[in-house]
């Protein structure tokens, strides 16, 4: 079995993903849909062989006794974030395309907040929203802007490596987890003896890494992250409720004092073809600080409403300034958003 070749489609055809199963027809993801690339399943004991080939013995013996790994791997010029996996005692691999270069804000739809944000001193912003939202390509866009314009000295801290960012003014050193540091937790702890300025993290997976990034933003740096919530109080909850009870107040009052913004965002398909990310913006302001001091988290949504004129927008509203433009049609912007009552009552 080639399977380069897989690889090679899903770069011809511009997919986001590639899943390949034994037992299973191979696919790809394109534009948020999932094509087939042949009416042939493929023989897990073929797949296997071919896999195995992609890492070194050391690896495999390791994915064979954890039956999970990631990693990133090059083909035909462009790199691929992958992760082996089992399923029903047959192999897995998908693999995400991580396009060669760090799109520019203008391409990801970035306004004057989200440009604004990465002038930031100090203090946690995250992006937040599903897998497969376009979190990583934000941060990156991110960070990038902070390479062209500030000498800074920014490490990140990734599972696995994706975009490779190649030094303007500044600095940057990015670590692997495994191949570079053990965990998110042990290489933010030891990340601030470094004297960075900007910390990205991959994923605030664990207590211990969450603890480790807000020590890391009160102490003077600018931290950015992602987490898996779909809005920004839910955002504020999930870290919070990590905590034990007796935490509680005080990562409140934390949050409160180092918490620069919240983006939420989901990609929606575009009338064009392609997909156009929609974000949910909430800026701390005073007004949310406080309530986040008092945990009165299910009145934030409100505030973001009618801050309009902060910088702060709600889903519903980005995706409303989508279809406006052109970009969507009107049945996927209803579609898309959420339910303002459910959203109420959830809160």
């Amino acid at each position: 079995m080639d399977i380069s070749s897989y690889f090679k489609q899903a770069i011809e055809q511009k997919a986001s993903d590639l899943h390949l199963v034994g037992g299973s027809i191979p696919m790809l993801r394109i534009s948020g849909e999932l094509v087939k690339l042949s009416q042939e399943k493929l023989d897990n004991k073929d797949l296997k062989k071919a896999i195995q080939s992609l890492v070194d013995e050391k690896t495999w013996v390791r994915f064979e006794k954890e039956r999970e790994f990631d990693f990133s791997k090059g083909f035909f010029d462009s790199r691929f974030r992958i992760n082996l996996h089992f399923q029903e005692g047959q192999i897995g691999l998908t693999a995400r395309l991580v396009p060669e270069f760090i799109p520019r804000p203008e391409d990801l739809g970035f306004d004057e907040v989200l440009y604004k944000l990465t002038h930031m001193k100090d203090g946690l912003i995250l992006v937040t929203g599903p897998s497969g939202s376009g979190k990583s390509t934000t941060l990156a866009s991110m960070i990038n802007i902070i390479n062209k314009e500030r000498r800074s000295h920014v490490i990140t801290i990734e599972d696995p490596i994706e975009y490779l960012f190649k030094e303007e003014q500044s600095i940057i050193e990015q670590r692997e987890l495994e191949s570079d540091t053990k965990d998110f937790a042990s290489a933010l702890k030891y990340a601030l003896r470094q004297d960075p300025n900007v910390i990205m993290v991959g994923e605030m997976r664990d207590l211990e890494t969450i603890s480790a990034a807000i020590t890391a933003a009160e102490t003077g740096h600018l931290v950015l992250s992602t987490l898996h919530t779909a809005s920004a109080p839910e955002t504020i909850e999930r870290i919070v409720d990590v905590f034990p009870a007796h935490q509680q107040q005080q990562v409140l009052n934390q949050l409160s004092s180092i918490l620069r913004a919240v983006i939420a965002q989901q990609l929606i398909p575009k009338i064009d073809g392609g997909r156009v990310a929609a974000r949910e913006i909430m800026i701390n302001n005073r007004a949310i600080a406080n309530l986040i001091r008092r945990n009165q988290i299910e009145q934030i949504f409100t505030v973001i409403q009618t801050s309009y004129k902060e910088g702060m927008i709600t889903m519903n509203k980005a995706i409303d300034k989508l279809f406006l433009s052109g970009l969507i049609s009107e049945e996927v912007a209803k579609s898309s958003k959420r339910d303002l009552e459910t959203q109420a009552s959830y809160y």
